[in-house]
């Protein structure tokens, strides 16, 4: 083999090794083009994730403003229902009062009833008895 044609035979070698270093870059630099991209998308993915966190923790503190107020609310019902419960039996033992009250009353009533009753019977009868004797006394004149 000569020397002539062992140099052709290199650079065609050569050649063809060059061609495909350049494939291989190429198909390299596609490869770094897509890894870029999908680093981009990554990055994104992240961003996204931050601030899907910030709104959780932002509902949560939320969640938790909501829970504090409701406890709140709930004790400033408790102390409502207590009041209540200690505003109706002071109104169980008013009406228990007036009640006794009334009763009472009614007692007396009758009592007086009787005894107006009574007095009037014996204003009759007493009136009954001057008529008597006013008309003895007109009679005898």
């Amino acid at each position: 083999m000569t020397v002539e044609r062992w140099t052709d035979v290199m650079l065609d070698e050569l050649a063809s090794s060059v061609g495909e270093l350049r494939e291989g870059l190429t198909e390299v630099r596609v490869s770094v083009t897509e890894l870029r991209e999908g680093l981009t998308e990554v990055r994104e993915s992240i961003t996204e994730l931050r601030e899907s966190v910030t709104e959780v923790r932002e509902g949560l503190t939320e969640l938790r403003e909501s829970v504090t107020e409701l406890r709140e609310g709930l004790t400033d019902v408790k102390d409502s229902v207590d009041g209540l419960r200690i505003t109706a039996q002071a109104l169980l033992q008013v009406a228990a009062q007036n009640q006794s009250r009334m009763d009472r009353f009614e007692e007396e009533m009758t009592l007086m009833k009787q005894r107006q009753a009574e007095s009037d019977q014996r204003f009759n009868t007493l009136l009954e008895e001057v008529r008597d004797l006013i008309r003895g006394n007109h009679g005898d004149n």
